[in-house]
């Protein structure tokens, strides 16, 4: 039976689904592999999908949107909410609008429902998408120049949000001082063991909703860590609750007001993943997980370098450690 996901309004009316279909996996999967895993998922009760120019998914989801229009599976585009995002190789502040337009027609749309800057730096390599970026390649993005781009395709009708990923509260504060439009999301990495409670308490005051990727960890071949899910504290939550360590972990994200990407092409833990929304943690659940100790999963260094805009992943996430 087709899951019911409930939404949160954001800062400019529209309305996001809080759990989101993650599209990012490295290696960069097949097209035979996501296209048959979205259209599941649609089924399942998804409606919220979240890709990048970087994930080289834009395609596949197009052909599986398409698809499930045809299957009738939905009955207008205008029941999916499709995020991308824009890489740093065009976070410049010409590059914008085709780099958008390019993900559109990669995707067969004519508009995105959200816009994110995928992370606060530029490389000079435009039109590269490789990751991570070559350490000679990064350079400090034009803050003021690239928000009024991305102001100007929501102005287009490109995008009908726009937002932000991997920002610290002082990147967001500074950001703000200069937007006419504010970011309405700001995706981050989230989980039990990596809790945000500064940014979080920061993004409530300033009206911009946080999105979780990571929520179970990570584990690829780059970046990521095993132990989320490895939590002994978690395991006897899960076992207390008679439910999984993963649905602990989302429950817990939910619970804290913000909203999630879960990433698996399983469709059993598809539908377990939509499994959070009919019981609640106790409060000595949440006592618990407030007690993990905490530790990021990607901490950054792939942006840090002796001649880059960051020198240290302490200047990459203002001290937010």
């Amino acid at each position: 039976m087709m899951k019911c996901v409930p939404e949160v309004i954001l800062n400019n009316g529209c309305k996001m689904p809080v759990v989101g279909m993650g599209l990012a996996t490295y290696p960069f999967p097949e097209s035979e592999t996501v296209k048959p895993a979205i259209l599941k998922a649609v089924e399942i009760g998804y409606r919220h999908f979240d890709t990048a120019a970087l994930y080289q998914t834009e395609y596949s989801l197009g052909l599986a949107i398409a698809e499930a229009l045809k299957l009738g599976l939905i009955k207008s585009r205008d029941e999916l909410f499709i995020t991308s995002k824009l890489w740093c190789s065009d976070a410049h502040p010409h590059l914008v609008i085709p780099a958008l337009k390019k993900t559109l027609k990669n995707l067969g749309l004519d508009y995105l429902d959200l816009y994110l800057i995928h992370w606060p730096v530029s490389s000079n390599k435009p039109g590269k998408y490789d990751f991570p970026v070559a350490k000679e390649e990064l350079v400090p993005m034009d803050y003021k120049s690239v928000w009024a781009a991305m102001e100007e395709v929501h102005r287009l009708g490109l995008t009908k949000s726009i937002g932000v990923s991997n920002f610290s509260c002082k990147k967001l504060e500074n950001l703000l001082t200069i937007a006419k439009i504010p970011p309405s999301v700001n995706q981050v990495e989230m989980n039990p063991l990596w809790r945000q409670n500064k940014l979080r308490d920061f993004c409530k005051d300033k009206g911009i909703v946080i999105t979780a990727y990571s929520p179970l960890g990570a584990n690829g071949t780059i970046w990521g860590t095993n132990r989320v899910m490895e939590s002994q504290e978690l395991k006897e939550i899960a076992i207390s609750r008679g439910k999984t360590r993963a649905q602990v972990c989302l429950r817990w994200v939910y619970e804290q007001g913000v909203t999630l990407s879960v990433k698996s092409f399983n469709e059993e833990r598809m539908k377990e993943n939509l499994h959070i929304f009919e019981w609640e943690l106790s409060e000595e659940d949440s006592k618990k997980i407030d007690e993990i100790p905490q530790s990021r999963g990607l901490p950054g260094d792939i942006f840090v370098s002796e001649d880059g805009p960051f020198k240290s992943e302490a200047e990459l996430w203002d001290g937010e450690l």
